[in-house]
């Protein structure tokens, strides 16, 4: 399997979604209906603050009966998230959210966000090798 990093994973142009703290939980949803994507980015002057995603939504706002037009992301995002570099590998991005069980993964270079990727950017390939090692680690 040829190694592949993590600008290998980001296809072509990347939608960014990034909001402000106190943006509501309304215009996040909206714009990623809007975009097609699964998660927004929470920054302030480039910097990374949290990232909220369709899973935080379900969890953090709808089950928890908060409302969306009056609830900031702050309040409700994944805060301080795990990011990875550029030049990690493929598989390293993979591995780290599958062992913190997220689907999406900033990425990060210099303190600044350049893309995100999320589970359904991996080839088979790779999640066949990562099925395969956590098979070997439950054998051992």
């Amino acid at each position: 399997m040829q190694r592949r990093i993590v600008p290998d994973i980001i296809r072509g142009p990347q939608v960014l979604l990034e909001l402000p703290a106190d943006a509501n939980v309304r215009s996040a949803a909206r714009a990623m209906r809007d975009s097609g994507v699964g998660s927004v980015l929470i920054t302030e002057n480039g910097r990374l603050l949290g990232i909220f995603t369709e899973r935080d939504l379900v969890c953090r706002v709808v089950a928890c009966a908060k409302d969306p037009d009056s609830t900031p992301l702050g309040d409700v995002m994944t805060a301080e998230p795990d990011t990875i570099g550029p030049n990690a590998s493929a598989i390293d991005a993979l591995r780290l959210m599958d062992d913190a069980g997220y689907r999406h993964l900033p990425v990060v270079s210099e303190g600044r966000v350049i893309g995100i990727v999320s589970r359904r950017d991996f080839f088979g390939s790779e999640k066949a090798r990562l099925e395969s090692e956590s098979d070997l680690w439950e054998r051992l």
